[in-house]
């Protein structure tokens, strides 16, 4: 409350503009900062700048007010067309529809700092020696030193906490849930065969074995892909595990669906296997060409890293590590 000489006005609901907009898997990693915020200002109105391909995860949290789509990705492969930059125009209009209390960028990278910049209110992001790219620090009204050396969920929550004036206390809560309810009597696991790099691969043969073997324990195993190369892949491995499926490409949305109805999810180091643990479904991640130290899944429920940089999990590893979810 506010005191004044007429009386007692109530004070007005914080508003907080986050900026994290890609990719899919920073994007998950940054959902349990909703959570937190809510917990800690319920009534605050909490909008979230993200691009446009990843919007619909950050949809998946009811703690949101507004999602706001961008396109940076779209828009630097046409700098040069007019109706980009009139769609950059309606979205600085649509950000500037609100004055924020607080802008949080937890990207810390030159690109979201701008954003920042451009929004109405307080501007809050890492410090130059915390940031992902140090020049973003020059563009925000106040920075905050956080280690570099924690996991990427603890990062964003922690440099939010110093923000918004309020303490982590708690394990991280994604606070999303698949837009339908989840068929758990199904006996199905997710296989997640592809990532954006070749050296984070599982090979082709370990994958056949594994979807082999969860076969004989009576699970039918799905294989989600995206674009033509993947697709191709994942057509290549089920049509060797008998009862296997190859999905088509899907939302976002419909992966939800398919992942939150999983006994099991197991995938490469890949954002969609940072969305199963997000979802609570059991889910091992294997790490073949990166470290799971610090971008790992980081979950309350059964999320595991199998592997690590130039030491992949073989098939008896992984299958040991499901078995009990199974």
């Amino acid at each position: 409350m506010h005191f004044t000489a007429q009386g007692v006005i109530p004070l007005l609901p914080m508003r907080i503009l986050l900026i994290k907009t890609s990719s899919l898997g920073d994007v998950v990693h940054n959902l349990p900062v909703v959570t937190d915020l809510r917990r800690r200002y319920p009534e605050a109105k909490i909008d979230w700048i993200v691009e446009e391909g990843f919007a619909d995860i950050p949809r998946l949290h009811a703690g949101l007010r507004r999602v706001i789509p961008v396109a940076l990705r779209r828009w630097r492969r046409s700098l040069l067309s007019p109706a980009t930059w009139r769609e950059i125009a309606s979205f600085r209009a649509r950000l500037n529809e609100e004055s924020y209390d607080l802008a949080i960028d937890t990207q810390g990278l030159l690109k979201s700092a701008l954003i920042a910049r451009v929004a109405r209110g307080k501007r809050c992001g890492y410090a130059a020696a915390s940031a992902r790219e140090p020049l973003a620090a020059r563009f925000y009204d106040a920075t905050f030193d956080v280690p570099k050396d924690l996991h990427a969920v603890q990062r964003n929550r922690r440099l939010a906490a110093l923000a918004a004036g309020y303490t982590v206390s708690v394990e991280p809560d994604y606070g999303i849930a698949a837009p339908s309810a989840p068929t758990l009597g199904k006996r199905i696991a997710v296989l997640l065969t592809a990532t954006s790099r070749d050296d984070k691969l599982w090979a082709e043969d370990r994958w056949i074995e594994l979807g082999c073997r969860l076969r004989e324990k009576g699970l039918t195993c799905t294989l989600p892909a995206g674009n033509a190369s993947e697709r191709e892949r994942a057509v290549r491995i089920a049509q060797s595990i008998p009862g296997a499926i190859a999905l088509p490409p899907l939302s976002l949305t419909d992966l939800a669906d398919q992942i939150a109805a999983a006994r099991i999810v197991i995938g490469v180091d890949t954002g969609l296997v940072h969305l199963a643990a997000a979802l609570g479904r059991p889910t091992l991640a294997l790490f073949c060409a990166s470290d799971p130290t610090l971008t790992g899944v980081f979950a309350r429920t059964p999320a595991l890293n199998l592997g690590t940089r130039g030491c992949p999990s073989g098939v008896d590893e992984v299958l040991a590590a499901a078995t009990p979810f199974l």
